[in-house]
């Protein structure tokens, strides 16, 4: 049977897995059965569902957890997190206990502004580009008046338009870096309505413009988009606390200080620890953004390039102890947006954020920094103590119990046995089938 199809879009979503399922799998009535048993028996709720993307054939279910007792500037916070890492939202709930009696997490909002570049070719004199330039640059804030209006009551809009001229890098290479304040929203859709009306304006002017034509110079507009690279849109949180409060049970602070700052000096100089490293703090980040209805690829994105931003990729997170205080920090990008998008769509997003009482794009962007900080600390304080797989395998019991069909009594046996040993796999499989011999 042929795999390619045409007009597939066109079909229903029954004709759709019908094809499916009979084109790729052997027991078709079985494929069908499993996406069937993710849809949701609230037809109105499905169909929000289906209409969210294209093609639709079912759901695809993360866990949502929540991390409680986060004091972030002197409130508490639970954070919900969409995650399905094992131990994610464990380590994070412990990292937010332990802080909640050294004085919690601090947090300031560094900046709020974001990119979006017109990108264009031309092959004339640059003087007479840039003379051009500033005399249209009135005329490409006034044609975006109607896209701008709404944006701009509530204390937004468009904050500059710069002519660069990229012309080493690439031939004829040339952009319109303009810089925009969303607000609450993301604001995506705002910024590329905008780029794409000054790509109209330029082309347009230029094509009027006499001296042009007289020097036979050429404008090529090749595309008008957003940039998820946002190093002014960044976020600072923080812990903080005397070395001694470090102090628990077998632990002495000031040791525990030392090899967590030795953690992070590896991390800002290694690359391949770094990416480790900060992969930690995105299982904080991207929880939490998932769970809020927004964009982790964006995130993601503007995260790594911002730990590169000196040419070398470095961890997000740093550490020092001055005058006998340990202090834990991360800088970290979020473009994020609290309307717009799924924010109002997502029955569990409206959810999440109702949880988070609402947020404002700047609170949310403070929650977030938080909940990867947090991640990060749980992460080095598990590393430079017992290990990481202690912990980390403990939470992870129940998805190999799981896999090997256990039954409840297997569980809770298996359970018990393992508060007192190392959990590995293979200890675990040994254990059931010792049970079940």
């Amino acid at each position: 049977m042929t795999k390619a199809i045409s007009g597939f879009s066109r079909l229903s979503k029954t004709e759709k897995i019908a094809w499916l399922t009979s084109t790729y799998f052997e027991n078709p009535t079985q494929a069908t059965q499993v996406l069937s048993s993710y849809w949701n028996d609230d037809k109105k709720l499905q169909q929000l569902h289906d209409e969210f993307i294209e093609n639709t054939v079912t759901n695809y279910y993360l866990p949502l957890g929540v991390a409680p007792n986060f004091v972030i500037n002197d409130r508490i916070y639970t954070i919900p997190m969409a995650i399905e890492e094992s131990s994610v939202v464990a380590a994070a709930s412990k990292a937010a206990k332990f802080w909640q009696d050294r004085g919690g997490f601090k947090t300031t909002v560094l900046g709020t502004t974001k990119v979006g570049q017109v990108h264009f070719t031309y092959d004339g004199d640059a003087s007479l580009l840039t003379s051009f330039f500033e005399s249209i640059k009135p005329q490409l804030l006034a044609d975006t008046a109607a896209i701008t209006k709404n944006m701009e009551k509530r204390g937004g809009g468009i904050k500059d338009i710069t002519l660069v001229n990229k012309t080493q890098a690439v031939a004829d290479y040339y952009q319109l870096h303009c810089t925009f304040e969303t607000l609450n929203a993301m604001g995506a859709n705002f910024i590329n309505s905008c780029l794409e009306q000054f790509a109209t304006t330029l082309k347009a002017g230029f094509e009027a413009e006499a001296r042009f034509r007289e020097s036979g110079a050429n404008l090529s507009v090749i595309m008008s988009i957003l940039s998820n690279y946002v190093p002014d849109c960044v976020v600072r949180a923080e812990v903080s606390c005397p070395v001694a409060d470090l102090s628990e049970k077998n632990i002495d602070g000031a040791q525990f200080a030392k090899k967590f700052i030795q953690a992070i000096s590896i991390a800002e100089e290694e690359p391949y620890r770094a990416v480790t490293h900060n992969k930690g703090i995105m299982n904080g980040i991207d929880a939490v953004i998932l769970a809020t209805g927004n964009d982790f690829r964006a995130v993601e994105a503007g995260v790594h390039a911002y730990a590169a931003r000196d040419g070398q990729y470095r961890s997000l997170t740093h550490a020092s102890v001055d005058d006998g205080i340990f202090k834990f920090w991360i800088e970290v990008p979020l473009a994020l947006g609290t309307v717009g998008g799924l924010t109002k769509l997502h029955p569990l997003v409206k959810w999440s954020m109702e949880l988070l009482e609402n947020p404002s794009a700047q609170e949310l962007m403070q929650i977030v920094a938080v909940a990867g900080l947090a991640q990060n600390f749980a992460a080095l304080k598990s590393l430079t103590t017992t290990g990481i797989q202690e912990g980390h395998m403990k939470m992870h019991l129940m998805n190999i119990l799981n896999q090997m069909e256990a039954t409840d009594a297997e569980k809770q046996e298996t359970v018990t046995h393992f508060k007192t040993n190392t959990v590995t796999h293979s200890a675990v499989v040994s254990f059931i089938e010792a049970l079940r011999s």
